[in-house]
C-alpha cells in the first residue's frame, strides 16, 4: 500500500466509529457509513493534507464517489503520484 493510499485510508478512517475502520479499497462509501455531510469533511481534509483542490459539488447529496478506491485514486491522479 502506497503512502497516498495510506493516508487517505486513515483520514477516511477517522470519520468512522472504531469497528468500521479497517477498510478495503473496495468498500463502498454507503455501506461504511459516510454521509454527505462526513463527504464534504472528509473532501475538506483531503484537501488540506495533500494541498490540492478536488472537484466537488458540495450541495449535490449525492456522493462523488463510491468506494474507497476511487477516492485514493482520484488523489492520486490530481497529486501526479498514480
Amino acid at each position: 500500500m502506497g503512502d497516498v493510499t495510506a493516508e487517505v485510508i486513515a483520514i477516511i478512517g477517522k470519520k468512522l466509529p472504531p469497528d468500521k475502520r479497517n477498510l478495503q479499497m473496495a468498500d463502498r462509501l454507503d455501506e461504511i457509513g459516510v454521509d454527505s455531510l462526513m463527504a464534504v469533511e472528509m473532501i475538506f481534509d483531503l484537501e488540506e493534507k495533500f494541498d490540492i483542490e478536488i472537484p466537488f459539488n458540495a450541495n449535490d447529496a449525492k456522493l462523488e464517489f463510491e468506494t474507497v478506491g476511487e477516492i485514493v485514486e482520484a488523489i492520486k491522479k490530481i497529486t501526479g503520484k498514480a
